[in-house]
């Protein structure tokens, strides 16, 4: 279904588009990598061997990971494809 101007499927392909936006930003995120430390980065306690074997390259212990985890904040999915809504935000 068109709609105004937008050819037949140009939602479809929006969406599509927006997802691997996304997608290619997931992928592009850095990993951990070379070889683990034994001991936290941040707070110098020991880095349990079996993280260190699961996750190649961690630098932090569990408890500082999980709280610079809960410190990050999402960013806003804005869609920048031309929509009116978009255009208005």
């Amino acid at each position: 279904m068109a709609g105004g101007w937008a050819k037949d499927g140009a939602v479809s392909e929006q969406i599509e588009a927006s997802i691997q936006d996304e997608l290619s930003r997931l992928k592009a995120q850095k990993r951990p990598v070379g070889e683990s430390l034994t001991h936290c980065a941040e707070c110098e306690e020991e880095i349990p061997q079996a993280r260190r074997q699961a996750i190649p390259g961690v630098k932090l212990c569990i408890d500082c990971q999980q709280e610079r985890d809960a410190s990050y904040k999402p960013r806003a999915g804005i869609n920048r494809r031309g929509s009116k809504d978009s255009q208005l935000k």
